[in-house]
Parts: structure tokens; sequence; C-alpha cells
């Protein structure tokens, strides 16, 4: 390899073939002339024997503007220091190409010259050189690992030149060497060395191979010193008990079956047997006769042996506390009901159902003794009783503090009910409400029947009847006071009902049937509304009027809901004994399922301003649990349960019916199977 520029050959090394001596013959063969030719002409002879001997050399030269450098192969960095780049086949200097643009003027090139991205720079000659069409196509096969020439065909037949056929003459004639006709002394050597090895005993021959089959008990290494005792899953066989006096030829009288208990034995199941034979008793060993089920037990064994999968449990050191959840302490969490502070005594059979007022102050009751009941809160004082004409299933006090109305469901009736109770401008004001309404020119048709309540019920305090095609068994209140739903025992489109007490009119939302609804509720900030089916729960946009979310319960048969005072968590108690905690802005399924309960629920309810909420079940008891609810979005609710209480009794298999928490204080009320309700504090 050449040192410096100045020093290269200025012919063209890189177009002369593999044939043509890279360099001139020193020595000239006898009978030959040598010709002594100036430098220039030496060159143009190079170049015409480049065109002779090159295949494309004649091309080449056809092209009067195509500047060949004849450097060769060497690294064009040696060049960065010269204003020219190598020699044309002239041997003239070729001198670099004026480069003055800078990253703008490349850039303007970029956007402005149509071919700039044929393009390219040749690194002999540091000119660009705009690639032609058949280039573009060339580069683009060789990208795709085609072949560089359009016309070749990499699937035509193949010549089979060396035929199958044994010929007459061969295919070279040339004759043999002499060392194919005289013995290999390096094998001889080695043959040599190996008899000698075999005869000192170094290499033995291979013993014949064994045919017969090799059996071996695959219980019976129970030496630890053995393969399978080595291995470490490797479990031994259990074994058989030792026989006992009941299996000996003369047993003690003890042993001996009398006929009862022979009569029994033969009655039970194989399965059931303590023993799976009868013990007897032989004068004499020899009088014993053959076991007939010996053979059958022994494959048994066998078969269990065989057949039983023995693995060794790798046990793994861990601490039980690490598994269980790092869950805050009760007593931490307070405040929150631990004991039973009063019962309110009255009612003749179960109650069914709870509200309290906005303020805290009367809770109302319904049983099915067919009345009503006002209690106050504080001293568990009956303070009124409204009969009625049927069994209550549901009530519902208004939430709007400054109206004092009550909705109570009563067979095909929805009863608003003013209890006049408390502040007397309160229930006046009401009043005056309910009867500054003014009917419209027009009726309207309605799915009810709103009916002004006789003289006799405004003396009990029945204001207005809404009246339904089907038994009503859930009323509930909009959080502003104005609306009510009603929730009908029946199965087709009309299950679902909303109400407006001020302009006295209802309607029904749902066209056709979504399954068998068991309890509705509106949403307390947005205007959502929440329908609950025996395996879903539909939120529905009462705006929009459309589905928004389709809650799957996982639960069998949800009995009763409750939502979260931020609006963004409900709970769900099913009859399956299981209570379904709901994000909804995490997913459609739930959160966490807790199982505390033994028996069914039959409601659940969350505290307005404590971190609290309730189930009740038809095993007696009230669980509280603290279910914290976060502003940060990306910390999920706390869910501890906290207090189990306990003081109803179990009345026709039915426990806890109704739970509901005191508006302002962390106290719950229950109402039971055993016609009593109790307050918690």
């Amino acid at each position: 390899m050449l040192s410096s520029p100045k020093e290269r050959p200025r012919f063209p090394q890189q177009l002369l073939p593999s044939a043509v001596p890279r360099r001139f013959p020193r020595t000239i063969p006898p009978g030959e002339k040598h010709l002594c030719l100036p430098e220039s002409q030496s060159l143009r002879a190079a170049e015409a024997l480049c065109v002779l001997h090159h295949p494309h050399a004649a091309f080449l030269s056809t092209l009067p503007q195509d500047i060949r450098n004849t450097v060769g192969n060497i690294p064009m960095e040696w060049y960065q220091d010269f204003p020219h780049i190598g020699y044309d086949l002239e041997g003239k200097k070729i001198y670099k190409p004026i480069r003055n643009k800078d990253e703008l003027d490349k850039f303007l090139e970029k956007m402005e010259n149509p071919d700039y991205w044929r393009t390219v720079q040749d690194k002999m000659t540091g000119a660009d050189i705009k690639l032609t069409d058949e280039q573009v196509d060339l580069v683009h096969r060789l990208q795709k690992g085609q072949f560089g020439d359009v016309h070749f065909d990499p699937y035509e037949p193949a010549i089979d030149f060396f035929s199958h056929e044994v010929m007459i003459h061969p295919v070279t004639n040339r004759p043999a060497d002499k060392r194919s006709f005289i013995p290999s002394l390096i094998e001889k050597e080695k043959v040599s060395k190996l008899v000698h090895a075999i005869k000192m005993g170094w290499i033995k021959p291979r013993k014949p191979k064994e045919d017969t089959p090799t059996y071996y008990d695959l219980w019976a290494h129970e030496d630890p010193n053995s393969i399978l005792g080595r291995h470490k899953m490797h479990v031994p066989a259990p074994k058989m008990k030792l026989p006992g006096h009941e299996e000996s030829y003369n047993p003690p009288p003890e042993y001996l079956p009398s006929e009862e208990e022979k009569l029994a034995w033969e009655q039970q199941e194989p399965a059931e047997r303590k023993l799976n034979f009868v013990p007897r008793q032989y004068r004499c060993l020899r009088a014993v006769p053959a076991y007939s089920r010996f053979i059958h037990e022994r494959f048994e064994r066998c078969l269990d042996l065989y057949l039983c999968p023995r693995q060794r449990k790798m046990r793994v050191n861990v601490d039980p506390e690490d598994l269980i959840p790092k869950l805050p302490k009760p007593r931490d969490l307070q405040p929150f009901p631990t004991t039973q502070a009063l019962v309110y005594r009255g009612h003749s059979s179960l109650v069914r159902c709870l509200s309290i007022c906005p303020g805290g102050q009367w809770l109302v009751s319904g049983s099915d003794d067919c009345t009503v009941r006002f209690w106050e809160v504080s001293t568990a004082r009956c303070m009124k009783t409204l009969p009625l004409a049927g069994v209550v299933k549901s009530i519902s006090w208004n939430p709007n503090p400054t109206i004092c109305l009550v909705a109570i469901a009563v067979e095909q009736s929805v009863l608003l009910v003013n209890p006049s109770l408390g502040d007397k401008l309160l229930y006046g004001a009401t009043d005056q409400l309910l009867e500054s309404y003014v009917a419209p020119e027009e009726e309207r048709v309605q799915p009810v029947q709103w009916v002004a309540a006789t003289t006799e019920e405004h003396g009990k305090g029945i204001r207005l009847v809404v009246q339904h095609s089907r038994p009503v068994k859930q009323v509930t209140w909009h959080g502003k006071g104005d609306y009510f739903a009603s929730v009908l025992a029946d199965n087709s489109n009309m299950q679902v009902l909303i109400h407006q007490t001020s302009k006295r009119w209802s309607q029904n939302p749902f066209r056709k049937s979504k399954g068998l609804v068991q309890c509705v509720l509106f949403h307390p900030i947005r205007p959502y509304f929440f329908v609950a089916t025996q395996r879903y729960v539909r939120v529905y946009n009462l705006l929009k009027q459309e589905l928004t979310k389709k809650l799957m319960t996982n639960c069998k048969w949800v009995s009763s809901m409750a939502i979260h005072p931020g609006g963004d968590n409900i709970i769900c108690g099913s009859y399956d004994s299981k209570l379904a905690w709901f994000d909804l802005d995490l997913s459609t399924r739930p959160y966490q399922l807790l199982r505390h309960h033994k028996k069914a629920l039959r409601s659940v309810a969350f505290h307005k301003h404590y971190p609290l909420f309730a189930s009740g079940s038809d095993d007696g008891s009230v669980i509280v649990c603290h279910g914290m609810v976060y502003n940060d979005l990306l910390q999920n609710p706390l869910l501890v349960p906290v207090k189990v209480l306990k003081g109803h009794a179990l009345t026709w298999d039915l426990g806890v019916l109704d739970v509901l928490f005191h508006p302002t204080q962390p106290w719950v009320f229950s109402s039971g199977a055993d016609g009593t309700v109790r307050l918690f504090t």
C-alpha cells in the first residue's frame, strides 16, 4: 500500500482486470522487443488495454464528460488536506468542487429542487450526480432483495452436467497420481498406535447391548443413598396399616359383631364401612379359608401406588402478617355507632321501612300491621299513628328542609302526608303550597291519577293520593324535593314512573322493559337516574335521555342500593349475601365485593356527612363500615368494617329489614322483623 498520494501511479488501476498485471514487467521475455514510450503515451496504452479487457470500459470511453478517478480503492480521507481529490485518465489532477452552501442553502435546495431526492455525491470525484430512472429502478430492486438485471430468470431450468447414467469415457482423462498407488504412511502410523492402545488395555471394545428389559420397584428405594432417595421431590410410599385384633382368626369377643351389627354393616355403602370385612372366629389356623378378596386388594394397592401423584410441597416461609393488608385500627376511625341506645316499640308486625326528616328530629316507620308511626328520635316517643288500608311497602321523607311531606307506598297508591310535626309555620307553608295548585285547562293523559284527599283523610294528614295501576313497592324523592319516583310490581314497561308534585304531572320514562326493576335512585348532584334490576344497575342521563353506563353487579339478585353523597360511588346489597362497592369513575365492575354477612342483605345506607356505610341482613346484624372516599382520583377508597351491631331477634327467618343513618349524628337506625326499631349510637 502506497504511503501518500504523490507516490500514486497515474494510470487507472481499478479498471485493470485481474489478468493484467498492476505493474509492467521488468524482465522482457526472449524473442520480444521492448518499446520505451513517453509517460503520456504509456497512459494511453494502459487506457487502450483497459478498453480491450474491461467489459464496461468501451462504454465508458465513449462518454467524453465522464471523469474517472484513478487512485484505486483507498480511503478518500487521505486527500482531505489537498485541493485535489485524485487523477483522471489523462493523469491530470481532479480538483474538489467548490462547496460554500450553508445549512439554509441546503434546506432551500431540498425544498425547491425537484431532483434533490435522486442526487447523490460521488466520493471519488466530489461531484453531484443525478441518477437516471434506470439507476433508481436498480436501487429499488436491490433494496427489495431482487436481482439487478430485470431480464434475469432465477428459475430457469438447471442443466444436469453429471447425470446418473454411467458414461463410457470419464469427464477428465487425467492419469492417476503416483500417491494413489502407494499406502499412506500417516494412516499406517495411526493404526499402529490404536493397536498398541488396545493391547495395553487403554481402549476397551464396546460391550454388546442387552436386549432383556429391566424392571425396578418404583417405591422401594427409600434408602437416601439410592438415586430415587437422593431426588428432592421423591416421596416414599405410605406404609400399610398393620393388622389389628379384628383380623385375627381368633379375635377377642368384643371384636365379634352381633347379628344387628352384621345387618347394619351389609346395608351400608362400601365407602362408609369402617372395616371392609366382618371379623370371624375359627377354632384353629388350619380351619381358616382362603381370603376371597386377596388378589382384588393387592391389585387396588398397586393401582393406588401407581396412580397416586405424590409430590413434596416446597413450603415458603412467609410471615402471615405480610399477607394481610395493612388496615387502620377501628378506634382510629371513630366516630361510628357502637352501642344500642333506644328501642322504639309499638308496631305489632314486622317493620319494613324507615325514613327520617332532614333535621333529624322525627322518624317515621311503616309496618305490616297497616300503620305508619311518627317517632321523636331523642325520646323514642310515638308522636302520631296513621292507620292505613294496607301493608306499607316503602316510605320516604321529603329531603327539602322547607317542605314537611312524607311519601308512603300502600297497595296501589302513593300517599303524600303532612305529619304536622314541629314548626307550625313549616307545615302550614307546605299546606299552602299544595293548595296553590291550579289545574291546567286541557286535561293531559297520564299513567296515574292524582286525587285530592277527602275530608276524613285530610284530618289524618293525607293531602294527595297518586293512584297507580299496579302495587307500588318503592318510592324515593329527588334531592330538590319536587320530583319523586315510584316502582311498580309489574314486568311491563310501566315499572318506573317519575312524578312532579308542584304540577301534579307523572310520566313513564321507559318505552320498554329492561328486566324486573328492584329499586331506583336519584343522583344527589347530577341529573342521573339509577335503575337496579336483578343483575345490573343502569345509569341514565335525564337531560340527554340516554343510557350512560351499565354496571355489572356480579350478584344473583340485587335487593337494595345507596349512593355516596359525593355521587361517584354506589353500593348494592344482594340476596346472595354480598355487598358490591362501585367506583363510577373507575369501572363498570365492582371495585370490591364484601361478604361479611351470612344471609341475605335487605338494606344498605350511606351517611350524608361521615365516611360511614351500613348494611342490614337476615342474620339479625347491622355491619357498620368505614368508607373513606378521597378527593385524589389516584387514591382508592378505604373500606374497613368497624362494628357489628346486634339486637334484633330473628322472626320467620327474617332479621333486619331496613337501615338508616341520622342526617347529622353518627347514629344508625334499624328496623326488624321483630316489630321494633332500634337506635345505635
